[in-house]
């Protein structure tokens, strides 16, 4: 019974950590400095994306914001284009800049 209360007694007592790494700090130094790097790595390439998918979706937004003006701006252009058609205004044109007039029916010749 005394072994049980000297094992239950070791298991119990704290070991300092100094005592864990006595001697063995030369050892664990290039496998920190890996760990060290990695995480150093996957967080600066972390904050990049992050950095980028902000920068992206700016970029998304002014480009929607460029279509909705475009799309504004061809709208009025079909309007203006139809209004430019229009035979009323292609005849005024004629008649007021170019000076011409409508045909009479002498001016008219009828081919068979």
């Amino acid at each position: 019974m005394s072994n049980t209360k000297t094992a239950y007694g070791r298991v119990i007592a704290p070991r300092r950590l100094e005592a864990v790494f006595e001697g063995k700090r030369e050892e664990y130094l290039p496998t920190l400095l890996v760990i060290l790097a990695i995480l150093t790595t996957v967080s600066i390439f972390h904050v990049w994306s992050r950095v980028k998918v902000v920068d992206l979706s700016l970029q998304l937004g002014e480009s929607r914001k460029q279509i909705k003006e475009m799309q504004q701006e061809q709208s009025k252009l079909k309007l203006e284009v139809a209004s430019l058609k229009t035979p009323a205004r292609i005849e005024a044109v004629a008649h007021q800049e170019l000076g011409l007039s409508l045909p009479t029916n002498q001016q008219v010749v009828q081919v068979r």
